[in-house]
């Protein structure tokens, strides 16, 4: 329960700390993993003293404990071994520390490391951290390449000789860290931050040389997977060799077997770019040139028909043909013209032949009264009525006889 103090009732600093090491020894003895970061055997002493560290969050406690203990597992634990303690937390009141009291170590095994990294992994998957869809695409050609490495390493020359060798112009902006032991996540971890924050940087390429499974853990932490997962800029992973397989190659955007491989995908061999230009540039040719080749034979068939060799051919053969149905058209006209011509004639003779004419040429007379009237029956006319007589070379007058028996 809290104390009840104010500023008028102050606890002593000795009262504080008795009160803090009567709350810690309540807690009692615990299970604690860690990885060891400083060791002290002195010569004699029945006490051994080490530091237990945290890599993911970089804290740190005091552990001490009686030298038969440690020398049951000397043989296999050094510094920047993980191991798991059970021990009861002690608070030293003159000095206000807090430490462990361990009563047994036990070595993390290689086996109890994997399964433990497979029930990340996944829980990581199960969050959708690998996720294909998350994978961002690189450049075809980064103008700026990040590189987290450890300083002076082989994976360090090798990414920038056969990157520079591959593509001379290629940059990089090189980030030196510890890459195995207690240090090395938090360092990786702000190289990251501080590579991805640069927005000249077109890709980031994490690089290491292969090495034990101890040596690779830092590159399986959850803090460092979800720092890349987190990244804007692409993030090309190339840890150890072939067979290893930290859990940052399924985060990131690209897996590199080597750090050589690594370089051979982050840029283009300038060779091979020139080599496929010329190919495309030979390519291109032979498809224009075959282009003009098929045209010009369309052409040259088009050119050689008769319609295009001899044009007037086709009027010609036109013309002698309008010329036929011109002929054929008089020729009809002509007999039609023929016919009529003989029809009207025999017509012409019909009506000449029943015409009154021709009855006057054969003698006969037509008497027509003063009115025009044609005389048809006697009892028409009257004694001494003067009549038109009509013959067939002009007309006369003639006067009716008005004797009776006329």
């Amino acid at each position: 329960m809290a104390a009840n103090t104010s500023p008028e009732a102050p606890l002593p600093v000795g009262e504080v700390s008795r009160l803090i090491g009567g709350w810690i020894d309540r807690l009692g003895a615990v299970w604690v993993e860690g990885q060891i970061t400083q060791l002290s055997r002195r010569p004699g002493a029945g006490v051994v003293f080490l530091t237990l560290r945290d890599p993911s969050y970089d804290i740190s406690v005091s552990v001490t404990c009686y030298r038969q203990v440690f020398d049951a597992v000397a043989d296999v634990v050094s510094e920047g071994a993980r191991v798991v303690v059970l021990a009861k937390p002690e608070w030293y009141a003159p000095r206000g520390q807090l430490s462990l009291r361990a009563a047994e170590i036990r070595p993390v095994g290689v086996g109890e490391l994997l399964a433990r990294l497979e029930q990340l992994k996944k829980s990581l998957a199960a969050e959708g951290l690998f996720a294909p869809e998350r994978k961002k695409a690189l450049p075809f050609l980064p103008q700026l390449v990040g590189l987290v490495c450890g300083r002076a390493s082989a994976a360090e020359r090798d990414v920038l000789e056969n990157a520079r060798h591959r593509w001379p112009a290629v940059r990089f902006e090189v980030r030196n860290v510890a890459v195995q032991g207690v240090h090395a996540v938090p360092q990786v971890v702000q190289a990251m931050k501080e590579l991805d924050a640069i927005d000249e940087v077109d890709v980031i390429v994490v690089a290491r040389g292969g090495g034990s499974v101890e040596d690779l853990l830092p590159f399986s932490d959850e803090q460092l997977i979800r720092t890349v997962a987190g990244c804007r800029t692409p993030v090309v992973s190339a840890i150890g060799h072939e067979p290893d397989n930290p859990l940052l190659d399924h985060v990131a955007d690209l897996r590199a077997s080597t750090p050589t491989d690594a370089a051979k995908k982050v840029v283009p061999d300038v060779g091979e770019e020139y080599e496929r230009v010329r190919m495309l540039r030979d390519r291109a040719r032979r498809c224009v040139e075959a282009f003009v080749e098929r045209e010009e034979r369309g052409l040259a068939q088009a050119l050689s028909r008769p319609s295009i060799q001899d044009p007037h051919r086709m009027i010609d053969e036109r013309a002698d043909h309008v010329v036929a149905l011109l002929d054929r058209g008089r020729r009809t006209v002509g007999h039609l013209l023929d016919r009529a011509d003989s029809e009207l004639a025999h017509t012409h003779a019909r009506v000449v032949a029943l015409s009154p004419a021709a009855t006057l040429k054969r003698g006969y007379a037509v008497l027509q009264k003063a009115d025009g009237h044609v005389v048809r029956d006697p009892a028409e006319v009257t004694g001494d009525e003067v009549l038109r007589a009509r013959v067939s070379e002009g007309e006369f007058v003639v006067r009716v006889d008005g004797r009776a028996d006329a």
